[in-house]
């Protein structure tokens, strides 16, 4: 099951004993602080959780599925997590 930004406002909001307005907005913030520092070519670090990081991809050749004609996918910089050891301890337990 899959848990979506709504639901992750309600849980929050429950936990703190906020309003899910006040969750929305906190939740909205903290994505938007990763969003940007990510685009600043930052790592963001959350220490047990994880780090949040962009990876560059070189171009390459590759095919157009439908007709197999060789084009060129430009170079692009991808987001990317990698686990911290309390988060992978946690779904290894």
């Amino acid at each position: 099951m899959a848990i979506g930004k709504l639901d992750l406002v309600k849980i929050i909001a429950q936990k703190l004993g906020v309003t899910q307005k006040e969750s929305a907005d906190f939740l909205n913030v903290f994505i938007e602080t990763i969003e940007e520092n990510l685009a600043k070519g930052d790592k963001v670090q959350l220490v047990g959780f994880g780090t949040f990081l962009t990876r560059k991809r070189e171009s390459r050749e590759g095919r157009k599925p439908a007709t197999g004609e060789k084009i060129t996918i430009p170079a692009s910089i991808a987001p990317a997590f990698r686990p911290g050891k309390r988060l992978k301890e946690k779904l290894n337990s």
